[in-house]
């Protein structure tokens, strides 16, 4: 005899992950109890009527888990399950706040931007690493070049500086035009904001299925060229108070690896988890809450990009063997789906739609795909 758990355990990417190694981060782990007093078959039997284990990932990578335990056994993962929604998905949750209805894409100059400071930077050393060399290859007799003296006021500077310095400026500039133009174009957005489509499904969303929909606008504006739809499904940062409370940490102590300090708004009403720093999206009209530019999810597989037809249109399903909806506080598998709208040589504009999808009836494992979690560098139409 022994006592039914149920485990989840995640070690979820923070924003730019790249900059971390998985292997040395703690994982969280969180269980809940099922049932006492159970035998093994009796476990089993319970287990069949319960949504299935998963894993994405693996521990020694980013990790997302929800298994069966029998106390500290953990038990077979080839048992058939039930294929049933998990929960409902809270009407104040983060996907309703921050994953439905329409959204911008960023202007293009931010991508831009950012590949240019990276080039700036190099630059910016490489000039410092000579001046202070410079002196020495003097010695040797190796002739110079950029060491003369440009007077401006009362302060003399190295010429290769004044050319330097500008270079390093200009992703600045481009970064802070880009980010007025952003603004400009959420403000005429939200005056004339279109109706939302009308959305028919002709098949059950079940994890690993093509989803058959019709998708019609009651108005179409005339800069619309052509409409696009994919779905897509990943995993949303988990409640920062839930991860602190699974990793054993104090909330108000020192952050967990990965974490940093709770300061802004977005983390107390559960819009992030508190790693990006603002960074992971451009800037936005406070007067929507949670934004207009879709924050991608850092964990995501999206399905190939489909026209939509007049009728019924058929996606298929995302690469990999994925879970169903799931929404708790540490886990939370998300599907939505995104049509995109051509729009000529303005940005596309996107309609996102959240999905209840059914779990598959076995046990499911895939790969957990990764992104940097910055908008400029997530759209959808890259990422097919």
């Amino acid at each position: 005899m022994g006592k039914l758990i149920l485990e989840e355990r995640i070690k979820y990417p923070p924003f730019e992950s790249y900059r971390y190694k998985p292997e040395l981060l703690p994982i969280a782990v969180s269980q809940t109890d099922i049932e006492n007093n159970l035998t093994e078959s009796e476990a089993y039997e319970t287990i069949r009527g319960l949504p299935p284990p998963f894993r994405i990932g693996n521990k020694s990578d980013w990790l997302v888990e929800r298994r069966y335990k029998l106390d500290e056994t953990t038990l077979k993962l080839d048992e058939k399950h039930a294929q049933e929604m998990l929960e409902a998905v809270p009407r104040d949750s983060v996907v309703y706040k921050q994953r439905t209805g329409w959204y911008l894409t960023p202007n293009v100059i931010h991508k831009q931007a950012r590949n240019i400071m990276n080039f700036s930077v190099s630059v910016l050393l490489i000039a410092l690493t000579y001046l202070f060399l410079e002196p020495i290859l003097s010695v040797w007799g190796v002739p110079s070049f950029g060491t003369g003296r440009v007077r401006f006021g009362l302060l003399d500077y190295p010429v290769l500086a004044v050319v330097v310095v500008p270079i390093l400026f200009v992703p600045i500039f481009m970064r802070i035009s880009a980010n007025f133009s952003d603004l400009i174009k959420q403000r005429r957005f939200l005056r004339s904001q279109p109706k939302e489509p009308k959305i028919v499904f002709y098949s059950d969303t079940t994890s690993g299925e093509s989803l058959e929909v019709s998708i019609e606008f009651p108005e179409v504006k005339p800069d619309w060229k052509s409409m696009s739809v994919l779905w897509r499904v990943g995993v949303l940062p988990p409640s920062r108070g839930a991860l602190v409370s699974a990793l054993g940490r104090d909330r108000n102590g020192q952050p967990a690896p990965g974490l940093t300090t709770e300061l802004p708004h977005h983390w107390s009403v559960d819009l992030d988890d508190g790693t990006g720093g603002g960074e992971d999206s451009p800037m936005q009209n406070q007067d929507v809450k949670g934004g207009l530019f879709l924050k991608p999810m850092r964990i995501m597989q999206q399905s190939k990009i489909t026209d939509v037809g007049s009728e019924r249109t058929t996606i298929p399903a995302p690469k990999g063997n994925w879970p169903g909806t799931i929404f708790s506080p540490l886990i939370r598998i998300h599907w939505e789906m995104v049509v995109v709208i051509d729009r000529g040589n303005r940005p596309e504009l996107l309609w996102v739609q959240p999905l209840k999808v059914k779990h598959p009836a076995l046990y499911c494992v895939t790969e957990a795909i990764v992104n940097s979690g910055r908008t400029e560098t997530n759209h959808p139409l890259s990422l097919s």
